[in-house]
């Protein structure tokens, strides 16, 4: 391999190689910007094996697209998804659900599937943009196995509109070797680092439901809290802070692994992934609170690629596959096939299965927060600030 492929360097290509590994950004992205969507193009005129099988592809079209969030799937089931029926798998991320709902209330999203979050699945059916789902369609889901903890609220008024995907906290990693040899356990700790010896480095969500939430718990309000006068103080905390963040962003591991960023709000499965490489990045559920998850996988009204849609969901519902996806993301997941395949030290990670005090006091984000204005507002002003 030479030091340049088509104008892009060897460390570029591999910094996007592991992007595009980690579901960061699209199967299109990586190609356009490495320079190989061109050479695939060619290869695959000349040499049909490697275009995909023809008689499958014409069963459930050529592609299936997925919106998701980034670091969320392992690349390896996509693959095989697409050798056993001839769909590729073009993956869009997003940071917040917001993002997801307006692009959808825009229509011509192009979405097959998308994975929103629990409190939001209402906000959808009462839109009329996500569809109920043909359980027909998916003999992989048995709703007798999961824990309806976390999978009841993809059911609204008694019929099934979204199936678990997994579930888990938010949080914030730290990287211990900038602490001094202590580790916060507070996100007052959280807030108060960020204005002193963490300035400069710390980074929060581009998605209003934790940036704000878990500057609200900093006061001990509730995390899903549309009060005006507790948003008020989360406002002034968030203004203070805002000169020393390094980032707004929600794909935020690249800067942590490289350095540029020692704090985080952070996702389970984030979270799983950087301590497995880099021990010293710790995960931190603040005792005071935050949110308690669960995410899904839904059919977007008129998805173009319906057929593709189901199949998708059924692969990655399979319990074989399921287990593949934990041991690549790190996320816990609600069905009890899927548990019983991982490994004891799965099972026992106090990050993906935190103490039950820790636990409890968690909250499950509120529907209000969603389209609530004054919090939509609250972090539009924080944004251009």
């Amino acid at each position: 391999m030479t030091d340049k492929i088509d104008h892009i360097s060897r460390q570029k290509f591999m910094e996007e190689l592991r992007r595009y590994q980690k579901g960061s950004v699209t199967r299109r992205h990586f190609l356009g910007v490495t320079g190989l969507g061109a050479a695939s193009a060619v290869l695959g005129t000349a040499m049909p094996g490697l275009l995909p099988r023809a008689a499958q592809a014409q069963t459930i079209g050529d592609r299936v697209v997925l919106a998701t969030w980034p670091n969320y799937h392992d690349p390896a089931n996509f693959e095989s998804f697409t050798q056993a029926t001839g769909a590729a798998v073009q993956v869009n991320v997003f940071g917040s659900n917001e993002e997801m709902l307006a692009k959808l209330q825009a229509g011509g999203s192009g979405w097959d599937v998308f994975v929103p979050t629990n409190y939001t699945i209402t906000t959808y059916v009462e839109q009329d943009l996500i569809e109920p789902l043909d359980l027909a369609l998916l003999p992989s889901y048995d709703a007798a196995s999961f824990d309806q903890r976390f999978a009841g609220p993809g059911t609204v008024n008694g019929t099934v509109y979204a199936v678990s995907k997994d579930w888990g906290t938010t949080g914030f990693a730290v990287n211990t070797n900038h602490t001094g040899g202590t580790t916060p356990t507070t996100w007052k700790e959280f807030w108060d680092l960020t204005q002193t010896t963490f300035s400069g480095r710390t980074m929060v969500h581009d998605y209003q439901l934790t940036t704000i939430g878990n500057a609200l718990k900093y006061f001990g309000y509730s995390f899903n809290s549309i009060d005006p006068a507790e948003l008020a103080k989360a406002e002034e905390l968030l203004m203070a802070c805002k000169p020393h963040l390094f980032a707004i962003n929600s794909d935020y591991q690249p800067s942590m692994r490289s350095g540029d960023a020692w704090m985080t709000i952070c996702w389970t499965g984030d979270a799983k992934q950087m301590n497995r490489d880099m021990p010293e990045i710790v995960y931190v559920l603040g005792r005071e609170g935050g949110e308690l998850w669960s995410d899904f996988y839904a059919i977007p009204k008129g998805a173009p690629h319906r057929d593709a849609a189901y199949a998708l969901i059924n692969h990655l519902l399979t319990p074989e596959v399921n287990a593949k996806e934990v041991m690549f993301h790190g996320y816990p997941v609600a069905d009890a096939r899927v548990n019983a395949l991982l490994p004891p030290e799965i099972l026992n990670d106090p990050i993906l299965y935190p103490a039950a005090e820790l636990l409890s006091a968690l909250e499950f984000g509120a529907a209000a927060t969603l389209t609530d204005p004054n919090r939509a507002e609250l972090m539009a002003r924080f944004k251009s600030a």
